[in-house]
């Protein structure tokens, strides 16, 4: 026995027996390193929302940790007091949470309709999905302004969240339909043969096996919409912008207004990282969930 595990060691690149002899704890402690080298940015953004334009003008965020005394919580009294991002805020929320679960609602009715229903050129819509794929954004900015237009949705939340779901829709019939078309034919079969019409099967076998897909998808379309700054900028009005435009508008109209910019892009920032650590959890459970052995 130990004449095998010398030879498996032996065959082992040098690389591989490095990392086998610094064993696990370094390398969490190198993870954890460049972690924290990544957060930089957060936390200096953060800083930065709690300081007073004056002292951000003196010196860098980092001086706050000799002179926590700049620490101070105006700046976001300013930015609550501030409409136009508040307000701003409320639009975000507006759009990106139907834009997300219409997206994920619809794509995967139509991934699952294209993995298992049997009807009419099925392979030819599917195909046609495909192609959507690679139709840039900004090709469609112009033509569908103008189709708002004419219908009366330019400017509304209404049409921001038709665009993202129009254009979020294709990568989330594609991701869905190639993920539960590898559910296994007996699960569905035997669920059919219990009496369970497309519906149930639907709901009760193919929603929890692709728990990891939808997860995923949700988080991806989340981030996508509440980020967004092109479609924003076109589609909206002063009364419908979300965060990001209002923050531009902010700098534009009053130069460096750090004392509303800075808590603005933190908040504007934090949210989607918080959102994304709540549904990681749901995304575990649906990996486990979703396992078939």
């Amino acid at each position: 026995m130990t004449t095998s595990v010398e030879t498996v060691r032996a065959k082992q690149s040098l690389g591989a027996r490095i990392v086998e002899k610094l064993g696990g704890g370094l390398v969490r402690v190198f993870l954890i390193v460049v972690g924290l080298f990544w957060l930089v940015p957060t936390i200096g953004l953060l800083v930065s929302s709690l300081r007073s334009p004056e002292d951000i003008g003196a010196s860098g965020w980092w001086e706050v940790f000799t002179q926590p005394a700049q620490l101070t919580a105006d700046s976001y009294q300013k930015l609550l007091e501030n409409s136009d991002i508040t307000h701003s805020i409320v639009n975000t929320v507006l759009i990106t949470v139907p834009a997300t679960v219409l997206v994920v609602v619809i794509g995967s009715l139509a991934g699952y309709a294209f993995a298992w229903m049997e009807f009419p050129g099925r392979d030819w819509w599917f195909l046609g999905v495909v192609g959507l794929l690679v139709v840039p954004v900004q090709v469609a900015l112009i033509p569908i302004a103008e189709l708002f237009g004419k219908v009366g949705l330019f400017g509304s939340v209404l049409g921001v969240i038709l665009f993202h779901v129009g254009f979020g829709l294709p990568f989330a019939v594609f991701l869905l339909r190639n993920f539960f078309a590898e559910i296994p034919r007996e699960l569905l079969e035997a669920a059919r043969l219990d009496g369970a019409g497309e519906l149930r099967l639907f709901v009760r076998v193919v929603m929890p096996l692709g728990g990891p897909a939808i997860a995923s998808l949700g988080i991806f379309q989340f981030l996508w919409v509440w980020n967004d700054m092109l479609v924003a900028l076109v589609f909206t009005n002063a009364d419908s912008q979300p965060i990001t435009v209002a923050l531009q508008t902010q700098v534009r109209q009053f130069g460096n207004n750090i004392d509303v910019l800075a808590p603005g892009a933190f908040i504007s920032m934090v949210i989607p990282l918080a959102v994304f650590f709540a549904f990681q959890r749901q995304f575990v459970s649906g990996v486990m969930a979703g396992a078939v052995k």
